[in-house]
């Protein structure tokens, strides 16, 4: 097993990164790639620009023992290009930084890089650049550019608005559960793929982004209470999320899932975090989403701007806690 030189890694990246893109990758606007000091772009004409960056953890995030190289660099590059998506924009391309162990070995290295751009041609982005350091713990930190007419932020949600989601919710949390306890049972198999293989709604953002009905967005990346609490200060409303509506939304996969655990299919769907859907509060509905809330003015509600859940025993603010870097 070889550990090469930070100049052959780069170049054992690049060939990995560049490859031959697929005709969904985007080339538009990308003068100079991977090779310079730094990459050179020019936007399209008219669009805002919508940037993020994501820093993934070995033991914070991930643990080796549970997930394989190659998926560490997908749900990585996925998590960050998920945020571009929750804003209605369009993920253009991205710079991949990673900190790596002595131990870590360049097959390792090149499993990891193609996980990274796999995930990369799902999502239509090229990798443009990035950096290599050595350090203690294996981190990958992803930067992705988006391009957007309009961007939409947390801080627009009305009363009035519904509350309505595109992806799974609490799956991925059933998962990592399952395998941090060592869980087999067959209900639980899509569970640890949701968690394994997470998928940022490109699709489910840019149909948000082009709706005039869609007023402020979020992606669930560390739980529906408290990500939904973010919108709901943000923009000096109350949320009311409906019990039925999350069962509901669950389905059979989750109910198999929870069931599998002894854990409520609620609360995963609450506190659970890393399913990477997309929360957008409207004013109808939009394709490709689910209604799973309401928003209503703070100043009705007993506990003002914060998040509610509405059940059989009525509604009750809910604590705003989930995952927690």
């Amino acid at each position: 097993m070889t550990i090469g030189g930070e100049h052959a890694r780069i170049a054992r990246l690049a060939a990995i990164y560049r490859g031959t893109p697929s005709r969904d990758v985007a080339d538009y606007g990308i003068d100079v790639a991977i090779g310079d000091d730094a990459a050179v772009l020019v936007p399209p004409p008219g669009e805002k620009l919508v940037w993020t960056v994501d820093e993934q953890v070995d033991g914070t995030h991930f643990r080796r023992d549970l997930v394989s190289l190659h998926d560490v660099g997908y749900r990585a590059f996925m998590a960050a290009a998920s945020d571009v998506a929750a804003m209605g924009a369009r993920p253009w391309c991205a710079v991949s930084s990673l900190v790596l162990p002595a131990t870590l070995n360049d097959a390792e290295l090149d499993e990891l890089a193609e996980g990274t751009r796999e995930a990369a041609d799902e999502i239509g982005v090229r990798v443009v650049g990035g950096n290599l350091a050595r350090g203690p713990a294996l981190a990958i930190g992803t930067s992705v550019l988006g391009t957007a007419k309009r961007a939409l932020t947390r801080s627009g949600a009305r009363p009035g608005d519904g509350l309505f989601v595109a992806g799974a919710l609490g799956l991925a949390a059933a998962g990592f559960r399952a395998l941090d306890t060592n869980v087999h049972d067959a209900r639980i198999v899509l569970a640890v793929a949701a968690w394994r293989r997470p998928r940022a709604r490109r699709e489910a953002g840019l149909a948000a982004g082009a709706s005039p009905h869609a007023h402020a967005a979020i992606d669930i990346s560390d739980g529906l209470a408290q990500d939904a609490g973010h919108i709901a200060r943000a923009s000096g409303v109350a949320v009311v999320l409906h019990a039925a509506a999350l069962i509901n939304h669950g389905g059979l996969d989750l109910m198999g899932a929870s069931d599998a655990l002894g854990m409520s299919s609620v609360e995963l769907c609450l506190y659970g975090g890393e399913d990477y859907a997309v929360v957008v509060a409207a004013s109808a509905p939009i394709d490709g989403f689910t209604r799973i809330g309401d928003v209503r003015d703070a100043r009705e509600m007993p506990n003002g701007a914060r998040v509610y859940l509405g059940d059989w025993n009525g509604e009750r603010a809910i604590d705003e806690v989930g995952f927690d870097h």
